[in-house]
Order: C-alpha cells, then structure tokens, then sequence
C-alpha cells in the first residue's frame, strides 16, 4: 500500500471527516427559519438508517400478520432514536469529536479496540442488508440477478460519494432527494392501500397479541436503532461552520435537535406506512405470511387492482438501499478514523468498506441460492442488536459528565430517561437473542454484554487521567 495512501495522526487534534469538517456556512443572523434551514442535513442522513432495508422485514411481518396492533412500537422505537441522536448532536457540537474519537481518547487502548472491533461489525452487518436490499430492487426492477446487484450496488455508492468533491451539501441534496423518493412512494401506496384510519389510530395503543407478536416487536426495535448512526451524527454535526461561542454553541444544538425531529419522523413515517400497508393489503386479505420483500413485490399490484404499485415499492426500497449505503460508508471512515488514528484517504476507506460488505452478501446470496433473503436481513438485525449496548452507554456517560460538556450537560430527568431507555433495549435485545440463537450461548453473551458496557460505562479510567 502506498505510504501517501495511509499515514497515522493525533485524531485528538484533527476533526472528523477533514474533508468536510466546518466546510458549510451557516446564517447568523435574519429570520428563524433561513438560520434553521443552513443546519438541515445532518438528521436526514442520519435518518437513512432508520428505514433502511434491514426495518423492512419486521415491518412487513408485523403488519401482515397483526394487521396495525405494532404501529405503537415503531413509535416507541422512533421516539427512543430522537433522544439518542439529539444526545449525539450535542455531544459532537459541545466537545469537538464524534463518539469514536470520545471512546478513543478517554478509554484505555484494549477497549477502545474492542469498541471498535464490535462497531466495525455492526457497520458490516447493516452494510449487508443495505446491499441485499438494493440487489434485491435491482433484480424487482429490471430483472438482474442478485449477484450482479451486490456488485453494481458495491459500485454506484462510489460514485454517489464521489460528489462530495463538489460539496458535503451535495451529498446531503442526493440523501434528501432519496428519502423524498421513498416518503412519496409510500404516500402513494397509503392512497391506493385506502388502511381504515380508525384501526389504524388504536395501533398507537400499546397491546402485544401473542409471543410471536413480542418477537416481532423486539425485531422492529433492533431494526430500528442502529449503532452506527450514533458515530455517523456526533460527526456529521460538525460540518457545520457556526458559531463557536457558548451562544453559538447553544443555537447549534437547538437548529440540529429541530434537525433530527423532523428527519427522524419522516423515518416514522416510512416504517410506518410500511406496516400500515402491509396491515392494509396483506392481512386485510388473507395474506398473513408475507415476510419476504419479493413476495410482498408480487402480491402488492393485483391485490391493490393497481399495477403502479408494485414498482412504487421497488423504487422505494432501491433508494432506500442506496442512500443508507452512502451513510453507511462514511460511519466506517468515522469510526476506522476516530478508534485508530489511521487516516485513510477517504476513497480507499470507502473501497474497503464496501468490500466487507459485499463479499458476505456474494457468499450469502450464493449459498442461498437468492432465496430467503428476509432471513439474511435478520440475521444481520440481530448481529446489530449484539453492538448497540456497547454505543448507547458509552454516549450516555460522555453526555451525562460535566467535565466535558459543562453547561450543556444532560439533567437529572435526562439521565434517568436516557439510561433508562439504554438498559431497556439492552434487555430486550438479549432476550432477542435468547429467542434468535437459544439458551446454550444466552449465558454467555449476556455476562459480555452486560459486564463489558457495565464496565466502560462506571467503571472505566481515562488514560493518565485526563484525554490525550
């Protein structure tokens, strides 16, 4: 490898994604709204994430089987999301850093590796049901085999990324513009779906039918929050050239929190059309087994007596698999950049990370025949509910201390909440496991879940006191 290609850096004292850091001017001054709209970007590709291929399977199979009884979990999951991504916000426009650079400077060196070793997992698992999903769209739409869909998939996100040279708000426009694509799909389906909105309003009342529903509703919850989204915000803020006084600081916090809201609830939106239509047309009419997204493809045109229909969920679910792609490949610059302090130029950090995600998804897809790929998507669900505990505790304690954020420190209702909803999805999400792999292996994952975010959330020690 040429040495100009990869060289090693203080990443204590250099921003995340240089080539971007502080690179977008914001308004000072004039109306509310023009000042806000200089901070909208960051929560919509954060957003991605939220309703990328890997949500599609449980919100699918919850809305064919209990028709609109698991709405009120995509609720409870996305409003859990807006209190972690608000937290990242503030941590990265507070400190500096994103969250890779926080676990790297304040834990010891094996930590902060083991941190990284299990995000760089996630990353791979999410990555590969990004890239099944958008083969799978290819494969709707125009017929080509999935194996051929993995590799164009590999390489039009080098493409999208490419943009960049011409402006992080060029990304930002291309995120934004695929997420309207996939909000206006849905909105169309929902016209011709014609759900009866009564039922679906008492869908926000928490009810759990059965166990299987239980199970069901553990899935959405880890399809929900993903790891890597918590790195890719604490970063993404920083793109933003504002103010760096106290005031300044705090008009931040407040744009980029208004940000993610209402990024995160178009990503409400999105899940919750997906089971609503499901709900809808699937066990409206009998349909209660659709889980795959082929099947679902199938049957959604003559069932709706709409032929459009069909190809509107294609469309969605391609540019769903490209824009958590583009995010997906700059969570993995972040997090190789902030754990390490390798500096990798940027397009062989992208090249190398659509490699790890491509090669298990062609070794997949191959032993599978391209059959059951909803069980791929899970599998991948499940690896990322294994990492999550170790991103939500560390994000709280860095939000929660004085010495770093000062005045911009969570309150006491906030870190009874915060640490509240972390323990809640670390539980549940065991017990997903439990259900997903059996009790052989539960012991054991449990006591390393718990005992290694136990530790690095109370019990960890900064080197020699104080950050590098």
């Amino acid at each position: 490898m040429a040495t100009q290609d990869i060289h090693l850096e203080n990443v204590a004292t250099t921003p995340s994604l240089p080539e971007a850091y502080r690179s977008v001017n914001v308004k000072q001054g004039g109306h509310w709204l023009r000042r806000f709209l200089s901070f909208v970007g960051p929560g919509y590709l954060v957003s991605v994430g939220y309703m990328d291929p890997g949500n599609w399977g449980t919100d699918l199979a919850g809305g064919a089987k209990y028709g609109y009884a698991l709405l009120w979990v995509i609720l409870a999951s996305n409003l859990m999301a807006m209190l972690l991504q608000t937290l990242c916000a503030r941590l990265g426009l507070v400190t500096g850093k994103d969250l890779a650079q926080a676990c790297r400077d304040y834990y010891k060196k094996p930590v902060a590796i083991a941190l990284w070793l299990l995000c760089e997992i996630a990353i791979i698992a999410c990555d590969l049901a990004e890239v099944i999903g958008s083969a799978v769209a290819l494969n709707l739409l125009f017929k080509i085999p999935l194996m051929w869909g993995v590799l164009i998939t590999g390489c039009d996100v080098l493409i999208l990324l490419g943009a960049m040279s011409f402006g992080f708000r060029k990304i930002e426009a291309i995120v934004i513009t695929l997420v309207a694509t996939i909000a206006l799909c849905f909105g169309i389906e929902i016209f011709f779906a014609k759900p009866m909105w009564g039922s679906v309003a008492t869908g926000l009342v928490p009810s759990i039918p059965n166990q299987d529903a239980f199970l069901i509703s553990l899935g959405i919850l880890g399809a929900t929050v993903m790891p890597h989204n918590l790195y890719l915000h604490t970063s993404l803020v920083q793109t933003r050239n504002s103010d760096q006084s106290t005031e300044g600081k705090r008009q931040a916090i407040k744009f980029n929190t208004l940000d993610t809201i209402v990024a995160l609830g178009a990503a409400f939106f999105v899940n919750a059309a997906i089971l609503v239509l499901a709900g809808a047309v699937f066990h409206r009419t009998g349909h209660q087994g659709v889980e795959e997204l082929q099947e679902a493809y199938k049957l959604l045109s003559p069932l709706m007596g709409a032929s459009l229909a069909s190809t509107l969920f294609a469309v969605a679910l391609l540019a769903s698999g490209q824009s958590s792609t583009i995010t997906g490949t700059l969570a993995g610059q972040i997090v190789m950049e902030g754990f390490l302090k390798i500096r990798i130029k940027p397009w062989l950090r992208r090249l190398i990370t659509r490699c790890l995600a491509i090669i298990p998804a062609l070794f997949l897809i191959s032993m599978s025949g391209g059959k059951n790929t909803v069980q791929l998507l899970i599998i991948s669900q499940v690896v990322l509910s294994m990492q999550l505990s170790f991103a939500i505790f560390p994000l709280m304690m860095f939000t929660s201390d004085r010495k770093r954020m000062g005045e911009f420190v969570n309150s006491w209702p906030t870190i009874i909440i915060g640490y509240t909803v972390c323990t809640v999805i670390a539980a549940l999400n065991v017990y997903l496991l439990y259900e997903t792999i059996g009790a052989i292996w539960l012991g054991l994952l449990a006591v390393i879940m718990f005992g290694f975010t136990g530790w690095v959330t109370f019990f960890y020690k900064e080197k020699n006191g104080i950050p590098n």
